[in-house]
């Protein structure tokens, strides 16, 4: 009686797979060898994992994602491009980052699939699959990296001035290659052994209260600190900084040989795209329309964040915006309590971000190295600690952090927001639903050869900048 039972109820459920559900009773690698089957009437269903994390905690992952420690950076790229242009630019790639995030949703839901590896690998075969691992990897180590040197740089200071030196006196807990040790294995290690992404949505909502406390503090001392202002030198005593009256007035337009960093600053600072869809794996009730919501509300949030840390920032130091935000504050106080307590939320904010985006790299590695293999704790901890290790040699080892800003916004950010979203677009999503002359694939292919057009001029203008060596002094992104 139970088989009839069962049997009768396969048999009463067998018409609504016929109407566009059968694809959610194939397994990936099934799909693959029906590359094309799906019409526009089909809705693919994704079997690969039953999501658990809110809307709410999705948005906190993929806003700490955004969000990082480029947001240093945007009042010294305001203060090389002017008002005007910084928020031309800054609304464009926020538009553009928020359509790749469409063309990244629309491709795995033609498919079913939401690793973007496997996005890869049924656009172009093993070597799509390879590529974006790659790109994913490249671009996630840097961000790591650019995270970690703020530690290096900014926990020093902090122990010093909690302790009440004036100078680095040279312990041992003052060096920042000892400290960024400390932090990875104690703090980031352990986060970054979760199983699932969704449970970092806590630590990713107080990451982002850290940098809303940050940007409280840039607004109140813009009105605090008086331009011209006054530095602080070695001595404990305050000279008056040689800095004339029209330093201290805004412009609305600046070109000059630093505003080649600033594209690549702006389009470092918007990318998300390795941590979408391991974040729309885990969401709960997951739909495109949900997930592209999720991506919108995450990128409206640091789009403000972000335009008004830096008008702020700038309005603060106008041309003496140094190219780290903190650094330029230590000039006028460096044992200024609000500003102790911002560098301690900062970085709280960017050792909290590393477990966030170590994640995508882990994922690319198991489907690159382990496609086939089951979850095993052991693979799951042996790549967090290599990547971990690989990361601190990075930071301890590079001395300048734009290096790693310029180098890594000038190409895989362009890859992950314009080429790798287009292309797939453009492979993937059937000609029968959309020829190849239809409007959304002309758009992704201009999305994409805009990719191209961004990274060649992006490449050039800092190369450029490397030979003729013109102000780069300061270090910073």
């Amino acid at each position: 009686m139970e088989l009839q039972k069962m049997n009768g109820t396969h048999l009463h459920d067998f018409h609504p797979l016929e109407e566009g559900d059968c694809n959610s009773w194939f397994e990936p690698e099934q799909e693959e060898m029906l590359p094309h089957k799906s019409d526009g009437e089909k809705k693919s269903q994704f079997t690969d994992f039953e999501g658990k994390t809110s809307f709410g905690m999705s948005v906190f992952n993929l806003s700490n994602a955004i969000m990082g420690s480029g947001i240093l950076g945007l009042s010294y790229a305001m203060s090389n491009t002017g008002v005007i242009l910084f928020v031309v630019l800054l609304t464009c790639i926020a538009l553009l980052s928020s359509y790749s995030v469409h063309l990244l949703l629309k491709s795995a839901g033609v498919v079913g699939i939401r690793a973007y590896e496997q996005l890869g690998m049924r656009a172009f075969g093993h070597p799509g699959k390879v590529l974006a691992g790659m790109v994913i990897t490249m671009h996630n180590i840097g961000a790591m990296s650019s995270y970690l040197f703020i530690v290096k740089y900014e926990l020093p200071l902090v122990i010093q001035t909690f302790l009440g030196k004036h100078s680095n006196t040279g312990e041992w807990f003052l060096n920042g290659n000892n400290l960024i040790v400390i932090v990875s294995i104690c703090i980031i290690l352990p986060l970054a052994l979760m199983r699932q992404l969704g449970y970092l949505g806590y630590t990713s909502g107080f990451s982002l209260s850290c940098m809303v406390f940050f940007l409280c503090s840039v607004i109140y001392k813009k009105y605090n600190i008086p331009c011209p202002f006054e530095t602080f030198n070695s001595n404990s005593s305050y000279i008056n900084a040689t800095v004339e009256e029209e330093d201290c007035e805004g412009k609305l337009l600046t070109i000059n040989q630093q505003t080649a960093y600033t594209v690549p600053i702006l389009a470092f600072a918007f990318v998300c795209h390795p941590e979408v869809l391991p974040i729309y794996t885990e969401l709960r009730n997951a739909t495109k329309r949900r997930m592209q919501s999720v991506a919108n509300v995450s990128i409206l949030g640091m789009f403000c964040m972000y335009l008004l840390t830096a008008i702020f920032g700038y309005l603060t130091f106008y041309g003496n915006t140094e190219a780290e935000l903190l650094h330029t504050y230590s000039k006028v106080d460096p044992m200024d309590t609000l500003i102790l307590c911002v560098r301690l939320a900062v970085l709280v904010a960017v050792t909290l971000t590393v477990p966030v985006v170590l994640f995508p790299i882990r994922r690319a590695l198991l489907q690159l190295l382990f496609p086939e293999k089951p979850f095993h704790w052991a693979r799951h901890i042996g790549i967090a600690v290599c990547l971990l290790f690989v990361v601190n040699l990075l930071v301890i080892l590079v001395p300048n952090i734009r290096d790693i800003f310029g180098i890594i916004g000038a190409t895989s950010a362009p890859s992950l927001i314009f080429i790798l979203p287009g292309l797939f677009y453009i492979r993937i999503v059937p000609t029968e639903q959309e020829p190849m002359n239809s409007r959304p694939k002309i758009q992704a292919a201009c999305f994409t050869a805009m990719g191209f057009v961004f990274m060649t001029m992006s490449m050039t203008f800092i190369a450029l900048d490397w030979i003729t060596g013109e102000k780069r002094s300061g270090g910073g992104h």
